[in-house]
Protein backbone atom coordinates (compact mmCIF):
# COMPACT_ATOMS: atom_id res chain seq x y z
CA UNK A 1 0.00 0.00 0.00
CA UNK A 2 1.60 3.27 -1.14
CA UNK A 3 1.58 5.89 1.84
CA UNK A 4 2.09 9.80 2.38
CA UNK A 5 3.11 11.44 5.33
CA UNK A 6 0.27 14.98 6.39
CA UNK A 7 1.12 17.62 8.45
CA UNK A 8 -1.70 18.06 11.44
CA UNK A 9 -1.62 20.60 14.20
CA UNK A 10 -1.92 18.94 17.30
CA UNK A 11 -5.64 20.06 18.12
CA UNK A 12 -6.44 18.23 14.69
CA UNK A 13 -4.50 15.08 15.78
CA UNK A 14 -6.45 14.99 19.00
CA UNK A 15 -9.78 15.73 17.33
CA UNK A 16 -9.17 12.58 15.16
CA UNK A 17 -8.21 10.49 18.25
CA UNK A 18 -11.64 10.98 20.22
CA UNK A 19 -13.05 9.22 16.65
CA UNK A 20 -10.89 6.08 17.13
CA UNK A 21 -12.64 3.59 18.25
CA UNK A 22 -9.89 1.18 19.89
CA UNK A 23 -6.48 1.76 20.04
CA UNK A 24 -4.58 0.59 16.95
CA UNK A 25 -7.14 1.76 14.55
CA UNK A 26 -5.28 3.83 12.29
CA UNK A 27 -5.75 7.72 11.47
CA UNK A 28 -6.03 6.04 8.04
CA UNK A 29 -9.26 4.55 9.20
CA UNK A 30 -10.51 7.05 11.20
CA UNK A 31 -10.52 9.88 8.42
CA UNK A 32 -12.45 7.09 6.32
CA UNK A 33 -14.98 6.55 8.41
CA UNK A 34 -15.32 10.61 8.65
CA UNK A 35 -15.90 10.84 4.90
CA UNK A 36 -18.28 7.95 4.78
CA UNK A 37 -20.20 9.40 7.29
CA UNK A 38 -19.96 12.78 5.69
CA UNK A 39 -20.97 11.35 2.38
CA UNK A 40 -24.01 9.92 3.95
CA UNK A 41 -25.08 12.85 5.71
CA UNK A 42 -25.08 14.43 2.44
CA UNK A 43 -27.40 11.00 0.68
CA UNK A 44 -29.89 11.11 3.72
CA UNK A 45 -29.42 13.76 6.26
CA UNK A 46 -32.52 12.80 8.31
CA UNK A 47 -31.32 9.10 8.22
CA UNK A 48 -27.89 10.03 9.24
CA UNK A 49 -28.50 11.88 12.02
CA UNK A 50 -29.98 9.11 13.83
CA UNK A 51 -26.91 7.15 13.02
CA UNK A 52 -24.85 9.82 14.25
CA UNK A 53 -26.47 9.53 17.20
CA UNK A 54 -26.28 5.36 17.79
CA UNK A 55 -22.76 5.56 17.00
CA UNK A 56 -21.88 8.08 19.12
CA UNK A 57 -23.98 6.34 22.08
CA UNK A 58 -22.31 2.66 20.90
CA UNK A 59 -18.65 4.56 21.25
CA UNK A 60 -19.36 5.57 24.71
CA UNK A 61 -21.18 1.75 25.57
CA UNK A 62 -17.62 0.36 24.07
CA UNK A 63 -15.09 2.76 26.09
CA UNK A 64 -17.23 2.13 29.13
CA UNK A 65 -16.45 -1.38 28.06
CA UNK A 66 -20.37 -2.62 27.84
CA UNK A 67 -19.43 -4.86 24.82
CA UNK A 68 -19.88 -8.48 24.00
CA UNK A 69 -16.78 -10.30 22.74
CA UNK A 70 -17.12 -12.68 19.65
CA UNK A 71 -16.85 -15.31 21.71
CA UNK A 72 -19.98 -14.22 23.86
CA UNK A 73 -21.67 -13.25 20.69
CA UNK A 74 -21.24 -16.40 19.31
CA UNK A 75 -22.43 -18.29 22.60
CA UNK A 76 -25.46 -16.16 23.39
CA UNK A 77 -26.34 -17.00 19.07
CA UNK A 78 -25.40 -20.75 19.64
CA UNK A 79 -23.01 -20.68 16.90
Amino acid sequence: MDACTIKLRPHTKSYLDRYREYRNESYDEVVAKLISIVENVKKAPELSHEAIDSIERARKRIKAGSFATEAEAKKRLGL
